[in-house]
């Protein structure tokens, strides 16, 4: 199985004509996990809904390959389906549909007919997983999200991510709002997710996530694009320093952009 791949190239994205994004460059390899940081307002919210879709986000230029395919002919539903994963940083809630049966169809989508999941190997895969993320076994019958506090909204879309086994997932401030045990628990299950079969961009203000997930690259993000990457140890170092010297280095100045 060929390890999955994807490549942001030239991206540009604008919001009701402002541009946000502006010449973004990104590759993402199976087994490898990247994290982007960066001050508020730099586009790391919208790099995150415009690789899945969303309709608010237009692509002005630029190429996004996934596993050698255009991304960008693609409807949200089949980037989905191809294996892309979006963990959002504010999860909806969904009246009516419990846990248990959203995550069967959404695996069920994935398959062909007459290949679905049997309900018993559905239930144990959802057991173990609930397990090992120390979630109740009630919350596979509770609608989705309806109720959850902001840590148990966090913690089952990571269950999402270890049900769905994604090619490529996106982390969308996954640590917000986390205490230091759900912290814990949440990075336990992407790192259980680790293999040469599984990409991974984590989107966060904070190093402390990174404590526990060790990242492979680190990218530094202003003005809609990337301005410095390196290893775990520039995340240690804007921790410690702030971003000033990142912006005295390469001479840029304040300019908000968008969330």
């Amino acid at each position: 199985m060929t390890a999955p791949y994807l490549k942001i190239e030239n991206l540009h994205v604008a919001i009701e004509g402002k541009e946000i994004l502006k010449d973004f460059n990104l590759e993402i390899n199976g087994g490898e996990i990247h994290a982007i940081m960066g001050p508020n307002g730099t586009g790391k919210s919208t790099l995150a809904s415009a690789l899945m879709g969303h309709p608010k986000y237009e692509i002005t230029s630029g190429k996004v390959t996934f596993n050698g395919e255009d991304l960008l002919e693609m409807e949200v539903d089949e980037r989905a389906q191809t294996g892309l994963f979006l963990a959002m940083q504010y999860p909806s809630e969904i009246s009516g549909i419990t846990n248990a049966d959203f995550l069967r169809s959404a695996i069920n989508s994935r398959r062909e007919e007459g290949d679905e999941i049997s309900l018993m190997k559905f239930i144990r895969k959802l057991d173990e997983k609930m397990e090992l993320l120390e979630m109740d076994q009630s919350f596979a019958q509770r609608y989705l999200n309806e109720g959850f506090s902001g840590g148990e909204k966090k913690r089952n879309e990571i269950l999402q991510l270890m049900m769905l086994e994604p090619k490529i997932a996106v982390l969308d401030e996954i640590d917000s709002g986390l205490d230091i045990d759900a912290l814990k628990v949440v990075s336990k299950g992407v790192n259980a997710m680790r293999g040469d079969e599984f990409g991974c961009l984590i989107i966060t203000h904070y190093q402390r996530l990174l404590n526990y997930i060790t990242p492979d690259k680190v990218h530094v993000m202003m003005q809609g694009r990337i301005v410095k990457s390196g290893g775990a140890e520039l995340a240690e170092r804007l921790e410690a320093e702030g971003y000033d010297w990142i912006k005295d280095e390469l001479g840029i100045e304040d300019e908000k952009v968008e969330a």
